[in-house]
Protein backbone atom coordinates (compact mmCIF):
# COMPACT_ATOMS: atom_id res chain seq x y z
CA UNK A 1 0.00 0.00 0.00
CA UNK A 2 1.41 3.54 -0.49
CA UNK A 3 1.88 5.71 2.06
CA UNK A 4 2.03 9.36 2.14
CA UNK A 5 4.63 9.85 4.51
CA UNK A 6 7.31 7.31 5.50
CA UNK A 7 10.18 7.42 8.28
CA UNK A 8 13.57 8.77 7.07
CA UNK A 9 15.79 7.98 10.48
CA UNK A 10 15.66 8.90 13.86
CA UNK A 11 17.69 11.19 15.87
CA UNK A 12 20.62 9.52 17.61
CA UNK A 13 22.83 12.22 18.56
CA UNK A 14 24.98 15.78 18.04
CA UNK A 15 27.37 16.38 16.00
CA UNK A 16 29.54 19.64 17.06
CA UNK A 17 28.38 22.93 18.76
CA UNK A 18 25.46 24.41 16.36
CA UNK A 19 22.36 22.31 16.34
CA UNK A 20 23.86 19.72 14.11
CA UNK A 21 21.73 16.35 14.55
CA UNK A 22 23.32 12.68 13.72
CA UNK A 23 20.14 11.00 12.27
CA UNK A 24 20.70 6.84 11.97
CA UNK A 25 18.96 6.06 8.46
CA UNK A 26 15.55 4.25 8.07
CA UNK A 27 16.80 4.11 4.27
CA UNK A 28 19.17 2.75 2.53
CA UNK A 29 21.60 5.13 2.41
CA UNK A 30 22.45 8.73 4.12
CA UNK A 31 22.88 10.05 0.50
CA UNK A 32 19.04 9.82 0.73
CA UNK A 33 18.35 12.67 2.82
CA UNK A 34 20.11 15.25 0.47
CA UNK A 35 16.65 15.25 -2.01
CA UNK A 36 14.98 16.84 0.79
CA UNK A 37 13.75 20.78 1.71
CA UNK A 38 11.86 19.63 4.04
CA UNK A 39 11.13 16.77 6.68
CA UNK A 40 8.31 16.09 9.19
CA UNK A 41 7.85 15.68 12.88
CA UNK A 42 4.87 13.76 12.30
CA UNK A 43 3.79 10.78 9.80
CA UNK A 44 0.91 12.83 8.70
CA UNK A 45 2.78 16.06 7.42
CA UNK A 46 1.56 18.35 10.79
CA UNK A 47 4.74 19.29 12.15
CA UNK A 48 7.29 20.39 9.15
CA UNK A 49 10.73 21.38 9.22
CA UNK A 50 12.99 22.84 7.30
CA UNK A 51 16.24 20.97 6.29
CA UNK A 52 19.13 23.38 5.98
CA UNK A 53 21.71 21.01 5.10
CA UNK A 54 21.60 17.13 4.49
CA UNK A 55 25.36 15.27 4.20
CA UNK A 56 26.31 11.43 5.13
CA UNK A 57 29.16 10.74 7.14
CA UNK A 58 29.85 7.38 7.63
CA UNK A 59 26.63 5.13 8.60
CA UNK A 60 24.53 8.41 9.35
CA UNK A 61 23.36 11.63 8.16
CA UNK A 62 24.20 14.90 9.81
CA UNK A 63 21.07 17.23 9.47
CA UNK A 64 20.84 20.81 10.21
CA UNK A 65 17.11 21.60 10.82
CA UNK A 66 15.45 25.31 10.91
CA UNK A 67 15.16 26.06 14.76
CA UNK A 68 17.58 23.80 15.86
CA UNK A 69 20.90 26.36 16.44
CA UNK A 70 22.34 24.79 19.42
CA UNK A 71 23.69 21.82 21.01
CA UNK A 72 21.20 22.32 23.50
CA UNK A 73 18.21 22.45 21.28
CA UNK A 74 20.17 18.85 18.80
CA UNK A 75 20.64 17.32 22.62
CA UNK A 76 16.65 17.41 23.24
CA UNK A 77 15.85 16.05 20.39
CA UNK A 78 17.76 12.58 20.56
CA UNK A 79 15.42 9.76 20.15
CA UNK A 80 13.11 11.51 17.49
CA UNK A 81 11.67 10.19 14.57
CA UNK A 82 11.87 12.04 11.25
CA UNK A 83 9.43 11.39 8.38
CA UNK A 84 9.57 12.62 4.54
CA UNK A 85 6.46 12.84 2.46
CA UNK A 86 6.80 9.94 -0.28
CA UNK A 87 6.15 11.99 -3.46
CA UNK A 88 9.59 14.57 -2.64
CA UNK A 89 11.02 11.44 -2.97
CA UNK A 90 12.81 10.21 -6.36
CA UNK A 91 12.65 6.40 -6.72
CA UNK A 92 13.49 4.90 -10.01
CA UNK A 93 11.43 2.48 -12.15
CA UNK A 94 11.06 -1.00 -10.06
CA UNK A 95 12.12 0.73 -6.61
CA UNK A 96 9.83 0.75 -3.87
CA UNK A 97 9.71 1.36 -0.14
CA UNK A 98 9.95 -1.80 2.19
CA UNK A 99 7.76 0.00 4.08
CA UNK A 100 5.45 0.03 1.43
CA UNK A 101 5.88 -3.92 0.39
CA UNK A 102 5.36 -4.97 4.04
CA UNK A 103 1.63 -6.69 4.20
CA UNK A 104 1.57 -6.88 0.35
CA UNK A 105 -0.10 -10.24 -0.77
CA UNK A 106 1.85 -12.83 -2.90
CA UNK A 107 -0.32 -14.47 -5.68
CA UNK A 108 0.88 -17.08 -8.24
CA UNK A 109 1.31 -14.77 -11.79
CA UNK A 110 -0.04 -17.53 -13.96
CA UNK A 111 -3.32 -18.50 -11.09
CA UNK A 112 -3.74 -15.28 -9.02
CA UNK A 113 -6.60 -17.55 -7.04
CA UNK A 114 -3.59 -18.75 -5.21
CA UNK A 115 -1.97 -16.68 -2.63
CA UNK A 116 1.46 -17.84 -1.15
CA UNK A 117 1.12 -15.64 1.92
CA UNK A 118 2.11 -11.71 2.59
CA UNK A 119 5.40 -10.34 2.52
CA UNK A 120 6.90 -9.22 6.32
CA UNK A 121 10.28 -9.08 6.24
CA UNK A 122 13.12 -8.00 3.55
CA UNK A 123 16.51 -9.39 4.28
CA UNK A 124 19.69 -8.50 1.51
CA UNK A 125 22.37 -10.60 0.43
CA UNK A 126 25.34 -9.78 -1.39
CA UNK A 127 23.38 -11.09 -4.16
CA UNK A 128 20.33 -9.94 -4.17
CA UNK A 129 17.24 -9.15 -1.84
CA UNK A 130 15.35 -11.81 -0.28
CA UNK A 131 11.51 -11.84 1.28
CA UNK A 132 10.30 -13.37 4.03
CA UNK A 133 6.36 -14.45 3.06
CA UNK A 134 4.36 -15.65 6.32
CA UNK A 135 2.23 -18.28 4.57
CA UNK A 136 -0.91 -19.10 6.05
CA UNK A 137 -0.15 -21.89 8.25
CA UNK A 138 2.35 -19.60 9.63
CA UNK A 139 5.18 -20.44 8.22
CA UNK A 140 7.81 -18.66 6.59
CA UNK A 141 9.11 -18.99 2.83
CA UNK A 142 11.99 -17.22 1.36
CA UNK A 143 11.74 -15.77 -2.11
CA UNK A 144 14.71 -14.42 -3.69
CA UNK A 145 14.04 -11.01 -5.79
CA UNK A 146 14.83 -12.00 -9.02
CA UNK A 147 13.46 -10.98 -12.41
CA UNK A 148 12.82 -15.04 -12.88
CA UNK A 149 10.92 -15.33 -9.95
CA UNK A 150 9.01 -11.71 -9.14
CA UNK A 151 6.99 -10.49 -11.82
CA UNK A 152 4.80 -7.42 -11.16
CA UNK A 153 4.86 -5.53 -7.86
CA UNK A 154 1.34 -3.26 -7.46
CA UNK A 155 2.02 -1.20 -4.64
CA UNK A 156 -1.37 0.46 -4.97
CA UNK A 157 -3.59 -2.43 -4.58
CA UNK A 158 -0.92 -4.35 -2.48
CA UNK A 159 0.17 -7.16 -4.46
CA UNK A 160 2.94 -9.40 -5.65
CA UNK A 161 2.30 -11.59 -8.42
CA UNK A 162 5.74 -14.18 -8.85
CA UNK A 163 6.13 -17.26 -10.90
CA UNK A 164 7.96 -19.34 -8.03
CA UNK A 165 10.92 -21.78 -9.19
CA UNK A 166 10.59 -24.82 -8.58
CA UNK A 167 10.66 -26.82 -5.15
CA UNK A 168 9.80 -22.54 -3.77
CA UNK A 169 6.87 -23.62 -1.96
Amino acid sequence: MKLHFLEIGTIVGTHGIRGELRVLPACDSPAFFRGFSLLYWDDHGAQPVRVLGARPHKNVALLLLEGVASIDDAEALRGKKLWFRREDAQLEEGQYFIAELLDCRVLDFDDRSRCYGTLQDVSSTAANDIWHIRQADGSEALIPVIDEVVQTVDIDRAEILITPIKGLF
